[in-house]
């Protein structure tokens, strides 16, 4: 274990603002709205912000409340967040992000999760706090060989919480989390992992054939959102299921292309009533992008998809007790009745408000639905 802070070089920073300053901008979309990408004068805007205005020290030093630390796993060096909290009977919890996401994400309910008393709960609500960064995200390693995908995290996880000193753990996640954190609970149990028991916000439901010969007025709109998806959304998925190292070139050199790539996704997934920054704050955004720009991730997390994408839904039964909450604006929001099948659902939320970035949209409801879950497997 060795602590860790973030600390990117002035060369990097200034290097990004000279990238800025010469951007080659393409013409203007043909159409009024998001339809064929991010808008190029909201592009425009956001770059010159990021450019002139935004602040990384501060953002920096921000992030840096929190006790970082790197450790090597099976020849990878794992980024994590490790906040324990101030209460002796804490519960174990390990959360972990997707992609286009970072730690960046949990950086509102940490400290809630960790230190209750101080935000509005109890004592017996508290939790150590794990949060890693996938590997080839952030500031963990990038893989130079296949095999990093979802099963081998999940595993990489267990080793992580054992050698924390955590016999038996929680585990959360949305997104590549929500998969890693599946196959964590697949594995937990009896001659398994110590995970004890999960909770997911995108929770990988499939339709029965029921469903799809009669489904109900609810399977109706999940299946009608999911074929817009399939025709409209999906196009980011395939390039990098596919080909991730041929979208990181030019990612990985252009901050306005990186930018773009990740905050169209912030769009159309948030619960954001058409604009990003309804829900969340232009820093809050650009924070994100910078845990892919300054670490020259692009490429290496677009990998995860080409390992595990197509394993994405064939997952077997997770036995383990399972809580769900379920956001309304969810990229793909799988009915109940979908992911009873999949898991030993224990505990389902339908929130008033959100989208597929849960924690960082809604911190509150996010923070109040694990503290109710969780109690009951402590």
């Amino acid at each position: 274990m060795r602590p860790f802070r973030i600390d990117v070089p002035d060369e990097v920073l200034d290097d990004l603002r000279s990238r800025l300053a010469h951007t080659r901008w393409p013409e203007a979309e043909c159409v009024d709205d998001w339809s064929q990408g991010m808008p190029l004068a909201y592009t425009r805007e956001l770059a010159e912000y990021w450019a002139a205005e935004y602040d990384w020290r501060s953002r920096e030093a921000a992030l840096n409340r929190f006790d970082q630390f790197i450790t090597e796993i099976d020849g990878l060096d794992i980024h994590f967040i490790h906040q324990r909290s101030p209460h002796e009977d804490a519960f174990p919890l390990v959360i972990t992000h997707g992609w286009p996401g970072s730690i960046v994400e949990f950086h509102k309910v940490i400290e809630p999760l960790s230190n209750p008393t101080a935000h509005g709960g109890r004592a017996e609500d508290a939790f150590h706090v794990v949060c890693p960064s996938l590997p080839g995200y952030g500031f963990s390693g990038k893989p130079s060989r296949t095999g990093w995908g979802v099963q081998r995290i999940a595993q990489a996880w267990e080793t992580l919480m054992l050698r924390l000193g955590y016999q038996r753990y929680g585990a959360q996640g949305g997104d590549w989390g929500a998969a890693v954190t599946t196959q964590m609970g697949r594995s937990g149990g009896p001659g398994g992992n110590h995970c004890a028991a999960i909770h997911l916000n995108m929770p990988i439901g499939r339709p029965s054939a029921e469903a799809m010969a009669n489904p109900t007025t609810e399977e109706q709109r999940a299946l009608a959102a999911l074929a817009e998806h399939r025709k409209w959304g999906t196009g980011y998925s395939k390039q990098q299921s596919t080909r991730p190292q041929t979208v990181g070139y030019g990612l990985v050199d252009s901050p306005v292309g990186q930018l773009a790539w990740i905050v169209e996704k912030f769009w159309a997934w948030t619960d954001c009533d058409g604009h990003p920054e309804n829900v969340l704050s232009r820093d809050e955004l650009l924070d994100n992008v910078m845990m892919y720009w300054v670490t020259g991730t692009a490429a290496s997390s677009a990998r995860l998809y080409w390992e595990s994408f197509k394993v994405w839904g064939q997952m077997g039964r997770v036995e383990l007790p399972t809580g769900v909450a379920a956001f309304p604006g969810e990229l793909l929001k799988a009915p109940r009745s979908w992911c009873e099948p999949v898991y030993n659902i224990t505990h389902w939320t339908d929130m008033p408000r959100g989208g597929h970035f849960a924690a960082f949209e809604q911190p509150e409801l996010f923070v109040e639905d694990l503290r109710a879950f969780f109690a009951t497997v402590r």
